[in-house]
């Protein structure tokens, strides 16, 4: 059986499922960013009450319906390709997640839009903008490296791109040295 689960963003989330989907004696044989397969079948409905409960509590919640499911997919390919890999593509974004989810571009951006209430771009620039601040808070690249490894053409559009969403230059904020970082499942519309 299949599920997606909503705000299921790095590894620690896949542990916290896990360790969950064990105290309530379920199987899983699969455990990804905004889905899981499970052993089991079917669930009895006491079993997807209990399931679902469980991982309220832990902050995630079960999507029952396709737009949702496809709207997590978006959002753990962009988050997949920005934070869990070194460099960032070269092709663009819209490729790789049409491509991803075996759907044409124009569609999912209009759901995508309709239904978190921004765009995708603006989505995965959020994104870039918390990998760039995790870069700028442990201090271990220069802002060559990081526009670099972030796909920017320049340091200065890196650095518009930074400022204009942080209200921040980047150097600034390296310097202040606080973490102003946000979570990535609170990442939407602001």
């Amino acid at each position: 059986m299949k599920l997606f689960i909503k705000n299921m963003v790095c590894n620690r989330c896949k542990l916290v499922v896990n360790s969950e989907l064990e105290k309530l004696d379920l199987h899983p044989v699969r455990v990804e960013l905004g889905e899981l397969e499970l052993q089991e079948e079917q669930l009895s409905s006491q079993q997807t009450d209990e399931l679902q409960k469980a991982l309220a509590a832990v902050g995630f919640e079960l999507i029952n319906n396709r737009k949702g499911r496809i709207i997590e997919k978006i959002k753990n390919t962009a988050i997949t390709l920005i934070h869990h890999t070194q460099e960032q593509p070269r092709e663009k974004y819209s490729e790789l997640i049409a491509n991803a989810l075996h759907l044409d571009y124009p569609y999912l951006s209009k759901l995508f839009s309709e239904i978190e209430g921004i765009t995708i771009e603006q989505y995965i620039l959020q994104q870039k903008t918390e990998k760039i601040k995790e870069y700028l808070v442990y201090d271990e690249l220069n802002l060559n490296e990081i526009a670099d490894r972030m796909g920017y053409s320049s340091v200065a559009h890196l650095s518009a791109q930074f400022k204009k969403t942080t209200g921040l230059p980047p150097s600034h904020f390296k310097k202040i040295k606080t973490n102003q970082r946000k979570p990535l499942d609170d990442l939407s519309a602001e």
